[in-house]
């Protein structure tokens, strides 16, 4: 059986649907998963055991261009016996009926009857979480998914991730403390630069060094964490935002004795990496996308007007985040890696 699936549009969501590929292995053990999603997501597909291929969708989020979805999906007719589209969106599900791919399954949304033939009616209270929304997709309607569900996990080439090590020139001498300050969301997201310094500088006295992960967008609040800290802590840190791809950030991350990381995509892989976790939450709720993973502790104030899911603080005070001292991830990281780890993976 050949499935093709319409991969989502975010790291974390596309790290997440690995929970669907491990059901519909395990539903069709000889199937064949081939994932239509954005170039980005290329790394993220390569490191899961359970996808085939990773086909590159060559528009951008939100384009509709549907002469170009129908030439793509006319590439791809006959090639598959069902399409599943994790997106709600209608031109998500325009590729596979263009391919003609007899069962093309989905949830109902924007008015996608034609365009999908096999929809189903999201119960909300049935499937609060989006790794059950994934894995529901896998199995008749009827069907109940039965726990423990699978967690993500991301594959890792020693020899790809040696190259990494080489080619930024670190060293896994001393335990790494990961930091992961972005959030692609927004502010609301964003645990202050100054108590991710305070988090560094506790860590680099007790003998740790510390990596700064994330995007271009991100490397300037990595600056503002490295200027924080006082000559001779600096030193032992490293500004990586924007300069490694996110295929070298998958195997860095891996490196990690410990991460802390807001409600992020890296947060995401991070878990997949089944990497010790400290995850901050302001705005946004770990009841809909948890960090899936053995050791983590999820760090929030759950105050009055959270979470509510905002860009940014409709009230300008963020007390969420700013309320969120540097003591309790500190004491959090504690609880995870209380003596630091000078190998975490035997490296």
């Amino acid at each position: 059986m050949n499935i093709l699936i319409i991969g989502p549009s975010w790291v974390g969501d596309m790290v997440m649907a690995q929970t669907l590929f491990a059901c519909l292995k395990a539903r069709h053990g000889d199937c064949t998963i081939d994932v239509l999603a954005p170039e980005w997501s290329r790394p993220i597909l390569e490191r899961m055991p359970e996808v085939h291929r990773a086909l590159s969708f060559p528009l951008g989020h939100g384009a509709l261009e549907i002469g170009e979805r129908r030439r793509i999906g006319k590439g791809l007719a006959g090639l598959y016996d069902q399409a599943i589209v994790l997106p709600n969106s209608l031109k998500s599900a325009l590729v596979p009926f263009f391919a003609g791919t007899p069962r093309r399954t989905g949830w109902r949304g924007e008015m996608r009857y034609g365009l999908l033939n096999d929809i189903r009616v999201l119960d909300k209270q049935r499937y609060p979480l989006m790794i059950e929304r994934f894995m529901a997709l896998a199995f008749e309607p009827d069907h109940s998914i039965t726990t423990p569900y699978p967690k993500p996990a991301l594959a890792i080439d020693p020899a790809s991730r040696d190259a990494a090590l080489a080619r930024f020139g670190l060293e896994l001498d001393r335990p790494v403390l990961a930091l992961c300050p972005g959030a692609e969301f927004g502010e609301s997201k964003r645990w202050p630069a100054d108590y991710y310094a305070q988090v560094a500088d506790d860590k680099i006295r007790l003998g740790w060094q510390v990596w700064l992960f994330g995007s271009k967008n991100d490397h300037p609040v990595g600056e503002q964490i490295r200027e924080r800290l006082v000559p001779g802590l600096r030193e032992e840190s490293v500004n990586l935002a924007g300069e490694t791809t996110l295929a070298d950030a998958i195997d860095l991350l891996s490196c990690a004795s410990a991460v802390v990381s807001n409600d992020s995509g890296l947060m995401h892989v991070a878990a997949a990496l089944d990497r010790p976790l400290v995850a901050v939450y302001g705005s946004t709720s770990p009841g809909f996308t948890p960090p899936l993973a053995s050791q983590v502790e999820i760090v929030r104030l759950g105050i009055e007007c959270s979470p509510c899911f905002d860009r940014t603080c409709r009230y300008g005070h963020y007390n969420c985040l700013r309320d969120l001292s540097p003591p309790m991830v500190i004491d959090a990281l504690d609880r995870l890696v209380g003596t630091p780890l000078a190998d975490p993976q035997g490296l």
